[in-house]
C-alpha cells in the first residue's frame, strides 16, 4: 500500500496514493499513555481521525512525506502525526543495523521517501539525511530518499 503523508494547505493530492493523510493539526498530540503499545496494540487510545494511524502506517510499503522544513525537522503537524504512530512498534527491544531499536509490529517496508520544501540551509540538510536514515532504520524500510525544494512543485510526485 502507498501511503502519503503531507502538510500541504489546500492541495488535493487523493489520487497520488492508495492512503493520503493530511497532516492538518485538527488532532490531539501523543499523551505519552503507550496504550497503543499495551492495552489495545496499534490503536491509539484518542478517539479522533489518527486513532488508526498506527495501522495505516504499519501496513504501509511505500510511505512519502511531504513535509515544510522547521529548523532541520518535520512541520509540527508531521511530527505530532508522527508521534502518534509509536504503535507500529512494540516495547520489546531488537537490533537492527548494530542499534538497539523497537521490535516492528509490523513486516518490513519497501521505502521511505521524505519531500522537504522550504528555507533550508546546507546544515539542517545534513540533519535531515541523518534523521531519515535513522527513521528508516527505526521504521524498518529497506530504502529511503531525501529531497529538497525551496517550493512546492506538484511535479515530483
Amino acid at each position: 500500500m502507498k501511503v502519503l503523508l503531507h502538510d500541504l494547505k489546500n492541495i488535493d493530492l487523493t489520487n497520488k496514493a492508495d492512503q493520503v493523510i493530511v497532516a492538518d493539526g485538527k488532532y490531539a498530540p501523543c499523551q505519552g499513555c503507550f496504550k497503543c503499545w499495551t492495552k489495545h496494540p496499534a490503536t491509539c487510545a484518542l478517539k479522533d481521525s489518527l486513532q488508526e494511524m498506527c495501522r495505516i502506517l504499519g501496513q504501509a510499503d511505500e510511505l512519502t512525506i511531504i513535509t515544510e522544513n522547521y529548523y532541520g525537522g518535520y512541520s509540527p503537524n508531521v511530527k505530532r502525526l508522527l508521534d502518534r504512530s509509536i504503535g507500529t512498534s512494540t516495547p520489546m527491544s531488537t537490533y537492527r543495523g548494530g542499534l538497539m531499536h523497537h521490535t516492528l509490529r509490523y513486516w518490513k517496508h519497501d521505502s521511505l521517501r521524505v519531500i522537504v520544501y522550504g528555507d533550508i540551509v546546507e546544515a539542517e540538510k545534513e540533519t535531515w539525511r541523518q534523521m531519515v536514515k535513522a527513521n528508516s532504520l527505526n521504521n524498518g524500510f529497506t530504502d529511503y530518499s531525501v529531497e529538497f525544494m525551496n517550493e512546492w512543485e506538484g511535479s515530483v510526485l
